[in-house]
């Protein structure tokens, strides 16, 4: 049973434990207003907004792709629909820019488009700052329109700002006492004790968090579920704080069910090629849900953070019935889909290192689109240069095998050498020991192969680059000291 507000009133559903959000909408309460599309969470035609209590006790409202959101995890949730925003004929600022922008055609993706703007409109009004393009991008990321096309829904995102404020009052209001779900089918545990508990109990059920890959299972593959876990409220995987390890250095300590959008203000302030790859990384709808924990432990060959995580030599803290222990992230992924878990176990945080001045990381994705696709090949670098020398090259890539993985005989082959074109040729052929890709409707073997070479072939010139820079600031900076001296 799970309580929660739907568009301002209260709602009280039992529903089975794979029932998604969009499911209980148009079968369950008939808000038929929430389109299904895809069923994977990639064309926003089923977005909605979950509000919850920010850390100012202000609702916060993300949008998320009702059809691979957990019903269940609204409970003490308020959720928002495309029918709520209206008040009689008084439209959401949202709505009524759409319609005089004439942002839709054949209506079938607009309710998503609507909580789209919906939500940014809420965020401006909380956190006012310049709609920039980048921010209208990110929103609208994850809504797919092949009939208006973008420039009139992009005109209507400019212009509600300049509306009437047509709001319903019930948008500010708390939902119920977000208490965990006591369905015996659908565990949420609020403590990593209970957690741990319910594991032991129920060995047999999944675990999810933001179920963006999980539930595709359920839309792909029709499975069902009897019995889930959900450690979404569980208050040890929420944490997002700075810690040092044992042998001195320091970094962040991770939530296992930490979402991307929580920790992309973290990484576009110490990180900015690991938060560049976040905005390619799914859709806003995606980054609400997904979390970094779960990435890991999906362990998917094609995951986009666990290349950035390894090049960076983070670590995991797991915990289990037995206890909790630290392991290295190189030492996580043992084959396809097989990992070092032991029965009971989640990955209760990553740390992450905090970056030294003189190191350097760079990270590019390879896919068929530029945004909200999956990875072809994915590689991430690591290095420092000390006179000149490559120290500590770690080289990272996803796509190559059947894991993430390091590219141990190219690394060698740059540790300890100036960075010329003999040692990036060496590093280059290196790579054909190191992986023997597989082909897929993704890319050919031969297409990652030579992908991974020209990646490391771009790592070289932005070093040649970056040192070609430096030596004309040498120069600059001589040529001023010599004026200076006469």
């Amino acid at each position: 049973m799970i309580d929660f507000l739907l568009n301002g009133q209260p709602r009280r559903c039992e529903v089975s434990p794979d029932t998604s959000v969009l499911e209980l909408l148009r079968e369950t309460l008939g808000q038929t207003g929430t389109k299904e599309g895809c069923a994977s969470g990639d064309c926003g035609a089923c977005t909605v907004a979950i509000g919850e209590p920010g850390p100012d006790g202000r609702v916060r409202y993300q949008a998320a792709n009702a059809c691979i959101t957990p019903a269940h995890q609204l409970q003490g949730r308020q959720l928002v629909t495309v029918e709520g925003l209206a008040q009689g004929e008084a439209l959401h600022p949202a709505q009524a820019a759409m319609v005089d922008c004439h942002g839709s055609q054949c209506g079938f993706c607009t309710p998503g488009i609507v909580m789209s703007l919906f939500t940014l409109h809420e965020e401006q009004r909380q956190r006012p700052a310049p709609l920039t393009p980048e921010r209208l991008e990110a929103a609208l990321g994850g809504n797919l329109c092949r009939c208006t096309g973008y420039r009139p829904i992009r005109d209507a995102a400019l212009a509600m700002g300049d509306y009437p404020e047509q709001r319903p009052q019930w948008l500010d209001a708390a939902a119920p006492k977000p208490e965990p779900v006591t369905d015996a089918i659908f565990i949420q545990p609020s403590s990593l004790a209970e957690l741990m508990a319910e594991r032991s109990a129920h060995p047999e059920a999944p675990v999810v968090a933001g179920g963006t890959d999980l539930w595709l299972e359920v839309t792909q593959r029709l499975r069902r579920f009897e019995r889930l876990v959900d450690v979404t409220r569980v208050a040890e995987l929420q944490t997002l704080e700075e810690a040092t390890q044992e042998d001195g250095s320091p970094g962040w300590w991770i939530g296992g069910a930490v979402t991307y959008s929580r920790l992309e203000p973290l990484l576009e302030e110490h990180y900015e090629p690991f938060a560049h790859l976040l905005h390619r990384l799914g859709s806003g709808q995606v980054r609400n849900r997904g979390t970094l924990g779960g990435n890991i432990a999906n362990a998917s060959p094609i995951g986009d953070t666990p290349p950035v995580l390894l090049a960076l030599g983070s670590r995991l803290w797991l915990a289990g019935p037995e206890g909790e222990r630290e392991l290295a992230l190189d030492d996580f992924f043992l084959d396809y889909k097989k990992t070092a878990l032991r029965e009971g176990e989640v990955i209760r945080a990553i740390f992450l290192p905090r970056p030294a001045p003189e190191r350097h990381l760079k990270v590019w994705k390879l896919s068929k689109r530029r945004e909200d696709d999956i990875s072809a090949v994915l590689g991430a670098f690591a290095w420092r240069l000390e006179d000149g020398i490559l120290r500590d090259v770690r080289l990272a890539f996803g796509g190559m095998a059947a894991i993430p993985k390091r590219a141990a005989e190219a690394e060698a082959a740059l540790e300890g050498r100036v960075p010329s074109v003999a040692a990036f040729q060496a590093a280059r052929l290196a790579l054909g020991r190191d992986f023997q890709p597989m082909s897929d409707v993704r890319g050919s073997a031969h297409y990652r192969q030579l992908s991974a070479a020209n990646l490391l072939e771009r790592l070289r010139l932005v070093l040649l680059r970056d040192n070609q820079a430096q030596q004309n600031e040498n120069t600059d900076r001589e040529v001023m000291l010599h004026a200076y001296a006469h």
